[in-house]
């Protein structure tokens, strides 16, 4: 298995129960696919993007350390992809 980082950005303006509900949901997620969340924190919160993603300027970002195998992180990046509410994601492989 391999060490990611994995961070995803919610709409700042959004409830914090709704944010809430997403980190859940991304637990629940990663459990889903095999998915060992070592860190979960909040990376920024209300931080004004370079560039607007869906007509939204500020986003809390999230920043979680994984460890899985690779499938595992395709599999959940598939899943994250039909949640509106996450505006981006990216996951990056440590290096060992």
């Amino acid at each position: 298995m391999s060490k990611y980082e994995f961070v995803y950005i919610v709409d700042a303006h959004a409830p914090v129960a709704a944010r809430e509900e997403i980190a859940k949901q991304i637990a629940d997620t990663a459990a889903k696919s095999d998915v060992k969340i070592i860190n979960s924190q909040v990376w920024f919160e209300k931080h004004r993007m370079s560039f607007p993603i869906k007509k939204i300027w500020e986003g809390t970002y999230y920043l979680l350390s994984l460890e899985a195998k690779f499938e595992a992180i395709n599999k959940m990046q598939g899943l994250l992809r039909i949640n509106e509410q996450i505006l981006r994601f990216l996951a990056i492989r440590q290096e060992a």
